[in-house]
């Protein structure tokens, strides 16, 4: 679609075009010039590639008489949503100034972000810690928030759709593929990133797929490695997990473990609101600092479902939601039901805590 990009200097009532920034399914992104203003925007277009087509005059129009309806259809739902967006106030969302029909298309105009993209900011700065990254992590789950609060999902959450503009603050850009909940969802995927959801259009999506989308971009800041696709995930995961993968000096076990939980390849095993995981994501910060875990002994069994839950039931009174991601990751390493509650057992922080976890499990299980 980039040949059908509008020229540069094209003038677009007080925008002037400078350069093609990114082509997306529904349309084009250029970086543009307020005249009045004087001022760098981003300015999108609506030109969905697989059913309109550019004029010589500019202009543009539906493939064919066949696709005329469903162009329309999708020119006022993106100026619906521009609308909708651009009623967002807030730091970490980038900012949408304003919308408007010509050309036979729609645009909207948004601000410009001066800064890097999340990778090339993060690539002299790694490894980032724990507090670096909430401290990114943070401002943009309540920019979600507010989001999702609308009745809107982003759905193409990426570390290139996350900016740091030159003050360090993080920014959401790219609202492009952004949906209303109760409106017909059609399939956006950005490998690694997107949730299974996204691959088909009566996937059940949710403000859960924008987490998962969320939870690996911090998968890839402390891994340095891209989620595999969520396609892959469904039938048998290999996917190291947050836990497994990341340096346990570094980061909590607990923050690992929320990372995990948005990850769940089954959306109803994630977290459901920003609300929720930001509680796993941040909770309060140890003491003390625990040692690395030793090497996973090497005769695993599978246990009972009923075990299973039952520990995870056990383990929220001390590490809340998160729970259900550890116990399933301690499953894989334990031998017997002892040993599974002595594995949860290392994961709660307090050491009174502790051993009145052990008192109440560990015994319990030895009688059965």
């Amino acid at each position: 679609m980039a040949a059908h990009a509008l020229p540069a200097g094209y003038a677009l009532q007080e925008y002037r075009i400078e350069k093609l920034l990114g082509v997306g399914g529904f349309g084009l992104t250029y970086l543009a010039r307020d005249q009045n203003l004087e001022l760098k925007v981003a300015l999108k277009e609506y030109l969905p590639g697989d059913i309109a087509l550019r004029g010589p005059d500019q202009t543009v129009a539906p493939a064919s008489p066949d696709t005329a309806e469903t162009f329309s259809w999708g020119k006022r739902r993106f100026l619906d949503e521009s609308r909708t967006l651009a009623s967002f106030r807030h730091p970490n969302i980038v900012r949408v100034m304003r919308f408007f029909e010509a050309n036979g298309s729609a645009y909207m105009v948004m601000e410009f972000v001066e800064g890097a993209a999340l990778a090339d900011w993060m690539a002299p700065r790694r490894p980032l810690d724990e507090a670096q990254i909430a401290a990114l992590a943070r401002p943009l789950l309540d920019g979600l928030e507010v989001v999702h609060k609308a009745g809107f999902m982003h759905r193409d959450i990426k570390p290139g759709n996350v900016y740091i503009r030159e003050d360090g603050s993080p920014v959401l850009i790219d609202f492009g593929s952004a949906r209303q909940k109760s409106s017909e969802l059609t399939a956006v995927v950005s490998p690694g990133y997107a949730p299974f959801e996204q691959y088909h259009t009566q996937g059940k999506q949710g403000p859960w797929s924008d987490l998962y989308a969320l939870g690996g971009v911090l998968y890839w800041m402390i891994t340095g490695n891209r989620p595999h696709e969520a396609a892959a995930r469904i039938r048998q995961d290999s996917m190291p997990s947050a836990v497994q993968a990341a340096d346990r000096s570094r980061y909590r076990t607990e923050f690992l473990a929320a990372i995990d939980w948005a990850l769940a390849p089954n959306e109803d095993e994630r977290p459901q609101s920003v609300a929720e995981w930001r509680q796993a994501l941040f909770a309060a910060e140890p003491k003390t600092q625990k040692l690395a875990p030793s090497a996973p002994p090497p005769a695993a069994k599978v246990l009972p479902q009923q075990t299973l839950e039952r520990a995870a039931q056990e383990l929220a009174e001390y590490l809340g939601p998160v729970a259900k991601v550890v116990v399933k990751r301690a499953a894989a390493k334990a031998r017997d039901e002892r040993e599974l509650y002595l594995l949860l057992a290392d994961e709660i922080e307090d050491q009174a805590e502790r051993k009145a976890f052990i008192r109440k499990t560990v015994s319990i299980s030895g009688k059965r």
